[in-house]
């Protein structure tokens, strides 16, 4: 965990909060996904809308819409020799830029970051790009993700299985 994990939530800068997300990042392209889980609050949502400006999880459906346990369930399918999906396993790199804070009190921060991520698998590659919203929180000195949303450019596309997490 980087010194960035460790610091409170209440009084984040940018150059806090974006540290933060190249290491939530580089978790992800480095297939750490339990250290990556262990990011998230017990009480976590992580959402990727199905449409452009979509207000509501439960009113449409989401590409992704996971509670804790539920990101718990998608990490351990990711660990797993036998997710024919990741046979072979993905290859990532993404870019995190534009990183604002845009409210917050107390002991939460709301961020927003632009983000393109490159997955290479079976001699293809895909680019995902969009917005991120993470609500990041203060728990007993470290930084946790309590809310992840993940706007795509091309939500509303035709798209092949989506696996690894953005």
């Amino acid at each position: 965990m980087t010194a960035v994990a460790h610091k409170a939530a209440a009084g984040l800068s940018r150059a806090d909060a974006e540290d933060f997300l190249i290491h939530e990042s580089r978790l992800l392209d480095e297939a750490r996904f339990d250290e990556w889980l262990a990011l998230f609050t017990a009480e976590a949502h992580y959402w990727v809308p199905s449409e452009p400006n979509q207000q509501s999880a439960t009113d449409t459906i989401s590409l992704m819409y996971d509670d804790r346990r539920l990101l718990e369930t998608r990490v351990r399918r990711l660990a797993s020799p036998r997710i024919y999906s990741q046979e072979p396993r993905s290859r990532t790199s993404r870019i995190v830029t534009n990183v604002t804070i845009e409210g917050g009190d107390g002991n939460t921060a709301e961020v927003r970051s632009k983000f393109v991520i490159v997955e290479y698998r079976r001699e293809e590659q895909r680019i995902f790009a969009g917005t991120y919203r993470h609500t990041l929180v203060s728990t007993g000195g470290d930084i946790r993700i309590a809310f992840k949303r993940v706007d795509l450019v091309n939500c509303d596309a035709p798209m092949d299985g989506l696996v690894v997490p953005f």
